[in-house]
């Protein structure tokens, strides 16, 4: 099985998707919108922990000059997949929390240091963060 192919069954899982095609369709839009919210070293590592197809669609987005909010992200990818903020969710969770196999707990850590309060439950953490 191709590196992708495992990506995207691993999405199908979580998801509970029924077919490859809906998984992808959830995968590439959130890999879209995360490709918008990353720069640096994060972004580059991101990349090379990817599978060649799911790298493209990640590298191919113009990062924003700061990243948005979790809930400014779900709706961005809410209004990508035509879906409710449940729905967009669920998808981001289910396609964040396989890209979290790929990677070892180091490089969400750095990614979740690099974006806003907010997203670790995204990628199935807890937000232990501290309020100031």
């Amino acid at each position: 099985m191709t590196r992708y192919r495992h990506l995207l069954q691993q999405v199908r899982n979580l998801g509970r998707y029924p077919t490859d095609e809906e998984a992808e369709r959830v995968l590439t839009a959130v890999l879209a919108v995360l490709g918008s919210q990353l720069t640096g070293d994060e972004r580059c590592d991101l990349a090379a922990a990817l599978p060649d197809r799911a790298r493209t669609v990640l590298t191919n987005q113009i990062p924003l000059p700061t990243p948005v909010t979790a809930p400014a992200f779900v709706e961005a990818i809410a209004h990508a997949l035509g879906t409710s903020l449940t729905a967009a969710r669920w998808d981001a969770s289910s396609v964040l929390a396989a890209l979290s196999t790929l990677t070892d707990d180091h490089l969400t850590d750095r990614l979740l240091t690099h974006l806003p309060r907010g997203y670790a439950l995204l990628f199935g953490r807890a937000d232990l963060a501290a309020v100031a």
